[in-house]
């Protein structure tokens, strides 16, 4: 059987290796393979030229816009509006395609124990795409008040030129869900004054290439609790594979 992943860019990914390893330590018959799209639109002729395709994650930029190519839409995907894990079955001779959310049970797991009670009670959100979303619902859960941080200004949310030392000082949760940093662009961050994090942040960065991101290095270095988003990459690749085979 053959899994992939879609996105663009795709040179960042430890997916194809992280699968590849698991069918062979688990002796699975299956291989994973990277397909970077230029255009969504192009999952299409991805599917038609490999039929034994059986499931695919999705990566940036197309956690929400795969939305409008699928069948069926797990409660959960639909909940927070971005998907990054698909099945395709065939009923009757038909491709029928369901979308998930695995990073949320990823984010979830992954951060919960970090979050101190007693000082997290708010969190920024650093970025506004489809992983966002997931990680949105997973801090209302977790009873965490959030706001967005964007570029551009949008009514209930923060512009990165807004922040300063009365807002960090009220969110002590920072959760960076751009791909600033990611590898090969390591000398990026998000625009943030680091200055104004104390030990009682929590600074928490979705990207795990390289493993301490220029943005966990200036949080670290005032005194914050990190942590990178390879864990979380495990989990959710778990959560996939559960969602390919139930």
């Amino acid at each position: 059987m053959l899994y992939g992943l879609i996105g663009m860019p795709l040179g960042h990914s430890f997916s194809q290796k992280y699968f590849t390893e698991k069918f062979n330590n688990e002796h699975i018959d299956s291989e994973y393979n990277l397909y970077p799209l230029e255009h969504i639109e192009d999952v299409v002729n991805l599917m038609d030229s490999h039929p034994d395709l059986v499931g695919f994650n999705v990566t940036i930029p197309y956690k929400q816009q795969i939305i409008p190519f699928l069948d069926e839409l797990d409660p959960e995907a639909a909940e927070v509006g971005a998907v990054n894990v698909v099945k395709i079955s065939y009923v009757n001779g038909k491709r029928h395609l369901k979308g998930f959310n695995s990073d949320i049970y990823g984010f979830y797991n992954s951060i919960k124990p970090f979050i101190r009670p007693e000082v997290h009670h708010k969190a920024l959100i650093l970025g506004t795409g489809g992983a966002s979303k997931a990680v949105r619902a997973m801090l209302a859960k977790l009873g965490l008040q959030y706001k967005f941080v964007s570029r551009s200004a949008k009514d209930g949310q923060f512009t990165y030129s807004q922040l300063n030392k009365e807002i960090l000082d009220e969110y002590k949760v920072i959760v960076n869900c751009s791909p600033l940093g990611t590898f090969p662009n390591v000398d990026s961050c998000p625009d943030i004054p680091y200055e104004f994090i104390t030990p009682d942040h929590l600074a928490f960065d979705l990207v795990y290439n390289p493993e301490e991101t220029l943005f966990l290095r200036k949080a670290r270095e005032h005194g914050a609790a990190t942590k990178n988003g390879l864990e979380m990459l495990h989990l959710q690749a778990e959560g996939a594979w559960r969602y390919w085979n139930e």
